[in-house]
C-alpha cells in the first residue's frame, strides 16, 4: 500500500472534479511522483489508490496503467504496481537525457528579455530558497519542478517538454532519497544566475546556469550512490 506520508500528499493534493475522474486520478497520482512524494519501492494497490481517493477501480487502474506506461510506475509479473528504483546506469542515463534536452529549452525560453518571466521564477526561487534553509527537501523537490516547469514552458516546444517531464517522473523518486540522506544545506542555487540571464536576454547564459543545475543534481546521484 501507499506509505502515510505519500498517501497524505495525494491526498492534499485532492482530485479535480471538472475533470474526467481517470483523468483526474492520473494526474493526482503523476504530480506526487514528480513531487518526489513517492520513495523508491513503494508498493501500491489499485484497491488503495481507489479507496484514498473515493473512485472507482476503473480509474485507478486506467490511471496506473498510463503511468507504467510513462516508467512512473512498475508492474511486476505478479501484478504488483511499484515505485521503480532504478540502478545507477539507468539514473546516470537518464540524467545524461536531462543534460541535453533542459539547456536547449532554456535556451528556447531566454532569446529575449522577459520580465514578466523573471518576476514569476523569482517568487518561486524565493520559496526554493526558504526549502534550502529550513532543510525542506519535499518543499525543495516541489518548488524546483515548478521553476523549470515554468521556465521550460516559456519555450514554446511541447515536444520536448514532454520527453522532459518523462525524465522527471524516472529520477523524482530517487531524488527524493538523496535530498533525504544529503540534505539541502549545501545545494548551490543555479536559479538566480538563470533568472539574471533571462532578465538580460542571455540565451547562453540561461542555458549554461540550467546545466550547471542539473548536473549538480547528478553529482549529488552519484555522491549518494543513486
Amino acid at each position: 500500500m501507499i506509505t502515510n506520508y505519500s498517501m497524505r500528499s495525494i491526498l492534499q493534493a485532492g482530485i479535480d472534479e471538472a475533470l474526467p475522474t481517470h483523468e483526474s486520478v492520473y494526474r493526482t497520482l503523476r504530480r506526487a511522483i514528480l513531487h518526489g512524494e513517492m520513495p523508491p519501492g513503494n508498493a501500491l494497490t489499485l484497491r488503495g489508490i481507489a479507496e484514498q481517493l473515493s473512485v472507482s477501480m476503473t480509474p485507478a487502474r486506467e490511471a496506473v496503467r498510463r503511468l507504467v506506461a510513462e516508467r512512473a510506475l512498475e508492474m511486476t509479473p505478479s501484478g504488483r504496481i511499484l515505485v521503480p528504483e532504478p540502478d545507477a546506469a539507468r539514473l546516470d542515463e537518464l540524467f545524461q537525457a536531462r543534460l541535453l534536452l533542459e539547456p536547449e529549452l532554456a535556451r528556447r525560453a531566454g532569446g529575449a528579455a522577459n520580465p514578466a518571466l523573471a518576476q514569476a521564477l523569482a517568487a518561486i526561487d524565493a520559496r526554493i530558497d526558504d526549502s534550502l534553509k529550513s532543510g525542506d527537501a519535499p518543499g525543495y523537490i516541489r518548488e524546483n519542478t515548478d521553476f523549470h516547469t515554468v521556465l521550460y514552458q516559456a519555450a514554446g516546444a511541447p515536444a520536448l517538454m514532454a520527453l522532459v517531464e518523462s525524465v522527471w517522473l524516472q529520477t523524482a523518486p530517487m531524488m527524493r532519497r538523496v535530498y533525504g540522506r544529503l540534505g539541502t544545506q549545501g545545494l548551490v542555487d543555479y536559479h538566480e544566475a538563470a533568472i539574471e540571464a533571462l532578465t538580460a536576454g542571455d540565451a547562453e547564459a540561461l542555458a549554461r546556469a540550467i546545466h550547471d543545475d542539473v548536473a549538480q543534481g547528478r553529482r549529488l546521484m552519484q555522491q549518494a550512490g543513486g
